[in-house]
């Protein structure tokens, strides 16, 4: 199966380095996981699809501000492990698609998508992280091919 081109709403496999890994010096991720694409923007002649991704973790939030809860319904549906969800809206990674981090789902060779979030929650993610940009409470991790 080809790699999809990004589309916002959906869910990908993604090794997602966090802020304070990178100003640690990594460069590469302690691990991938599960990701929503908040935005797909095509770049240049190269046709490079710069991409944002919010983080999808089980860790509960500290502060109820930077994160919003999937419901056990839509994690089902998405195929995801059991246990609470939390999509992250206040660390973001950018990338040009698909970026040498894209992973392919486990137990599912070549499939990198577990499917669309529901139009409510995206919208509710997006303004989300909308508002923690007005702030500036926000931060979006460059990540790149080398």
């Amino acid at each position: 199966m080809s790699i999809p081109d990004p589309v916002p709403g959906a869910v990908i496999r993604y090794e997602f380095l966090w802020s304070h890994e990178r100003k640690t010096g990594k460069l590469d991720a302690a691990k991938s996981r599960p990701c929503a694409v908040v935005l797909a923007i095509p770049r240049g002649e190269s046709g490079a699809i710069q991409t944002v991704v919010a983080p999808i973790t089980h860790t509960p939030p500290d502060d109820p501000e930077t994160s919003l809860e999937i419901s056990a319904t839509i994690c089902r549906s998405l195929g995801l492990d059991e246990g609470r969800h939390w999509v992250r809206i206040d660390e973001l990674n950018s990338f040009a698609w698909p970026g040498i981090d894209l992973r392919p789902i486990p137990g599912k060779p070549g499939e990198y998508v577990y499917g669309m979030l529901p139009r409510k929650l995206f919208e509710e993610i997006r303004q989300g992280i909308l508002r923690r940009q007005r702030s500036r409470k926000r931060t979006i991790t460059p990540r790149s091919a080398s």
